[in-house]
């Protein structure tokens, strides 16, 4: 094996080539470039060379180059160009060209006959497929190797139109037959109707061949469709109509008793008007009302702001670090002194458990004192602790726990912990 690069375009194409893949490739080039490539690839293969396409390609416009072996597959076989024949590179036999045209009146007849609008083919005497203009081509899909063929053995035979009846009824009268509105479904494309026009060539009273014509009316068809659906739509629309004056004459009616509904529906919407109004001096003196009471309120609140400000002010002045607890050990006021010698701020330790924080104070060895303050109604707890303060200095701590009586039963709801250096020789607890 050898592999190598090779432009399908501008290198030169390798000779001698039995089997030659190239599969859904040239779906990216243009026509043009297509069958550039297409003509290398006819000079690259051998005479029995076998070119594979992809699914979606197809040579129906160079049936000159290649036949088909396996249409399915995408398989055809190189065609050998023999000399001393004449060479069709079309359906339609053109003149050879030695210096100047032969008959140069047949070339542009066959020349008008190719580029005519409508599918056209003929067929001899003995109904071989003579001629195909390149709409039939591209219409029914004919290539080079149908030329020659008996008309038979090609699906134009029998779709879109049965003809094999028709050549013979032709054949026996020697008289047109035109066909119409034939309806055709194409293997790859939307349904389509034709005309299809079947002429006799006689010439010196001896049928020669047939001329057989196809005509698209599609488009015809499909505006004939459209106004027959038209004039149905206009004789419903005209009944419809005729049902709607009905209808709004009932509608009439029908406002009219409406009206009356509505007059009555004011005269109660204005009943309803005055009760809305007594209800909105209602709601003016309910909400003078509430201005009363917001004011109490805010000189409430203040009253309370100068009164934490006042306790904030006590605990400061005290000159001990405070912490006072609910009766569920949560921590509700922690003062300055507490969060310079310990390091937290209000923020960090409010609506917290005392026992659940970790700084330099080892509280779990208050759980007895506080539960002692809180339950049993103790009326002074202390105890000396070894402590560690923010700035890591090691110190003796005394902490301090009084019961918080608010109810009239001197039941304790909260406790008071004051923590103090307790430098002065205390020891320790252990």
């Amino acid at each position: 094996m050898i592999f190598g690069r090779n432009d399908l375009v501008q290198d030169a194409p390798i000779s001698r080539i039995d089997l030659l893949v190239c599969r859904n490739t040239l779906m990216y080039f243009t026509a043009e470039t297509q069958a550039q490539i297409l003509g290398r690839f006819h000079f690259a293969l051998d005479n029995d060379g076998i070119l594979m396409l992809g699914k979606s390609e197809m040579l129906i416009t160079h049936g000159d180059l290649f036949t088909p072996v396996d249409l399915k597959r995408r398989v055809f076989r190189k065609v050998v160009q023999r000399s001393g024949r004449r060479e069709r590179t079309r359906l339609i036999p053109y003149a050879r060209q030695d210096g100047a045209l032969e008959n140069i009146g047949e070339v542009l007849r066959e020349t008008a006959f190719d580029v005519g609008a409508e599918a056209h083919v003929v067929v001899d005497a003995e109904r071989t497929l003579l001629m195909a203009n390149d709409t039939a081509r591209r219409v029914f899909g004919l290539g080079a190797a149908d030329l020659g063929r008996p008309i038979q053995d090609l699906e134009l035979s029998y779709r879109p139109l049965e003809l094999r009846g028709h050549l013979d009824a032709v054949a026996g009268d020697l008289s047109g037959i035109e066909v119409s509105s034939v309806r055709w479904e194409p293997r790859h494309g939307q349904e389509r109707y034709l005309n299809v026009r079947i002429s006799p060539l006689v010439s010196d009273g001896q049928l020669v061949g047939t001329s057989i014509s196809y005509n698209d009316i599609t488009e015809t068809r499909r505006l004939q469709d459209q106004l027959v659906r038209s004039k149905r739509e206009l004789e419903q629309a005209y009944e419809e109509l005729q049902s709607t004056v009905e209808e709004l004459e009932t509608t009439n009616e029908e406002l009219q008793s409406t009206n009356e509904e509505l007059e009555t529906t004011n005269e109660e919407l204005q009943s309803t008007n005055e009760e809305l109004e007594t209800m909105n001096e209602e709601l003016h003196s309910a909400n003078e009302e509430l201005e009363t009471m917001n004011e109490e309120l805010r000189s409430r609140s203040g009253e309370l702001s100068d009164l934490n400000m006042f306790l904030e002010t006590i605990l400061a002045t005290v000159g001990l670090a405070v912490a006072v607890l609910d009766h569920e050990q949560r921590i509700q006021i922690w003062n300055r002194q507490a969060r310079d010698m310990w390091g937290l701020t209000p923020d960090e330790v409010e609506d917290r458990y005392l026992l659940g924080l970790d700084f330099g104070l080892p509280v779990e060895r208050l759980k007895y004192e506080l539960r002692r303050a809180l339950n049993d109604g103790a009326d002074r707890e202390e105890v000396v602790l070894d402590a560690t303060n923010r700035r890591g200095r090691a110190f003796p701590c005394r902490v301090t726990m009084l019961p918080l009586r608010q109810s009239k039963d001197g039941a304790a709801n909260g406790v008071i912990v004051m923590m103090e250096d307790a430098g002065d020789g205390a020891e320790p607890t252990s």
